[in-house]
């Protein structure tokens, strides 16, 4: 509960530090602040850079976005900032991912006194069932149906292009609720970037329907890709962290077991992710004796690649996930 305690204390420091008047921050929360007091676009928080980015694609020059998680910041061990707090503050609406993925929201959202809309990106999508080690043990989300409460469900829903479109049309009819004189123009963005999303779909099945099935072996830093594994028909053999978040580690028995499974499997590789140091993985790929793949190829997992890049986008970064994994899978 140690991280629970980190959290509600950030979110209390940075609370006071909004009473007392505290000021001045650049960059997104800038801009947000700028345009909140002009009227001319609208103030939207979102939580994720993947939230953000579609934000952004349907919002287009009308929304002014703040991100609250810069690329290759783990989510799932966030700390919400002063600034965080100002930019919530302010917005009209914050757009998150949902599916527990950010813990720390709702006290933060509390200590800010946000007065606007919480956008919830996953409504509508069904959610995988715990991860891979649960998968027999409970059945697939209906769609639309509500979290039950205590069940564990994998967050990374974006991984799947179809659930990314899901979340653009709740995101769109967010914006449009707000902002009812940019309705059509929202709607237009949104038309545009769910054809984007279709074609990355299919480029990607188009990709992996080279790569013979017995060759379809996925290993990964944590369990973040089981939306991705379901689409595309892969085999998940297992991750260097054994959970659907990235605060546990492998026992030396899971250790082991996992090094015979990759053995056994006959899997190539070992894929690092961009927001996770890989030194877990070149261990065990040492012992099991495939290649480890990280660096520039590293998988975007939680996050997306820096500002400005192609990988700073979710369509650049998914179409670099596959990239690498097909070709390393091709061998």
């Amino acid at each position: 509960m140690e991280h629970r305690h980190r959290i509600l204390a950030a979110a209390a420091t940075a609370a006071a530090l909004v009473l007392l008047g505290a000021c001045g921050s650049g960059g997104d929360d800038a801009a947000a602040n700028s345009t909140s007091s002009s009227g001319t676009r609208l103030a939207v928080v979102a939580t994720t850079p993947e939230v953000a980015d579609f934000v952004r694609n349907v919002g287009g020059d009308d929304v002014a976005v703040t991100q609250v998680i810069k690329p290759n910041v783990d989510p799932h061990d966030y700390e919400p900032t002063p600034a965080d707090l100002r930019a919530i503050g302010k917005a009209k609406i914050v757009v998150k991912n949902g599916v527990g993925l950010e813990e720390w929201l709702d006290r933060t959202i509390e200590s800010a006194g946000f007065q606007g809309t919480v956008v919830d990106s996953s409504q509508g999508v069904t959610l995988r069932e715990g991860g891979h080690e649960h998968e027999e043990e409970g059945e697939e989300h209906a769609e639309g149906e509500e979290h039950a409460e205590g069940e564990e469900h994998d967050p990374h829903i974006w991984h799947d292009p179809r659930n990314a479109k899901i979340m653009v049309i709740t995101i769109e009819k967010a914006l449009t609720a707000a902002d009812p004189a940019h309705a059509a123009t929202f709607a237009r963005n949104r038309a545009e970037y769910t054809a984007k999303i279709d074609k990355l779909d299919a480029d990607n099945e188009a990709a992996f329907a080279k790569i013979p099935p017995a060759q379809r072996k996925l290993v990964t830093n944590h369990d973040a890709f089981g939306y991705y594994v379901d689409r595309y028909k892969l085999e998940f053999v297992g991750s260097v962290i054994p959970s659907l978040d990235t605060s546990a580690e492998l026992s030396a028995q899971q250790l082991n077991d996992l090094v015979a499974r990759i053995r056994a499997t006959g899997t190539r590789a070992i894929f690092t992710e961009s927001s996770l140091p890989p030194k877990s993985a070149e261990a065990i790929a040492q012992q099991a004796g495939v290649k480890v793949v990280g660096g520039e190829d590293a998988l975007y997992g939680d996050s997306l690649g820096a500002e400005g890049t192609p990988q700073g986008t979710y369509l650049g970064a998914e179409q670099h996930n596959t990239r690498v994994i097909t070709s390393a899978l091709a061998g």
